[in-house]
C-alpha cells in the first residue's frame, strides 16, 4: 500500500498549526485527533454520534465530534469538517470525501498531491 504523508499547515477559529497529514483514499472521513483539535477549534457535539467501521476485522470507533478547518497546500485554501477521535494513529487523515470534494489527486510515484487548477481557480475568485 502506497501512503502519501506530507506537512500541512491548518487554521481554525482558536489558532493554526502545521500537521503532518496522512492522504488515505481508504478513509472515508477526515479525521484529526482530539489534542489537536481542541487546540485548533471548539468542538462541536453531533446530535447524532457516528459508528464507523476501522481495518481491523469488527472493530468499530464512535464519533461524537468534529470542526471545521482550513488547510492549505501550496498556499491553496481548502476547507472541510473533520470527526476528531481519540488515539488516533496520526495527527491528521485526509479521507475520500475530502479528496473527492476538492479533486485531490494522490501522486504516489513523486510523494505528492495535485490539485485541480480548476479548483484552485475557483478558490480564488
Amino acid at each position: 500500500m502506497s501512503i502519501i504523508k506530507i506537512p500541512i499547515r491548518y487554521e481554525g477559529s482558536k489558532g493554526e498549526t502545521i500537521l503532518y497529514t496522512l492522504f488515505d483514499s481508504g478513509a472515508t472521513f477526515s479525521c484529526i485527533s482530539a489534542a489537536h483539535a481542541e487546540s485548533l477549534a471548539n468542538l462541536e457535539k453531533m446530535r447524532k454520534s457516528l459508528e464507523i467501521a476501522t481495518a481491523a476485522k469488527d472493530t468499530y470507533l464512535k464519533i461524537e465530534n468534529r470542526i471545521v478547518l482550513d488547510f492549505y497546500y501550496n498556499d491553496i485554501r481548502l476547507s472541510d469538517e473533520f470527526m476528531v477521535i481519540d488515539n488516533i494513529s496520526e495527527d491528521v487523515i485526509l479521507g475520500a470525501n475530502t479528496l473527492q470534494k476538492w479533486r485531490i489527486k494522490l501522486d504516489f510515484e513523486h510523494d505528492t498531491i495535485i490539485i485541480d487548477p480548476k479548483v484552485a481557480k475557483a478558490i480564488l475568485k
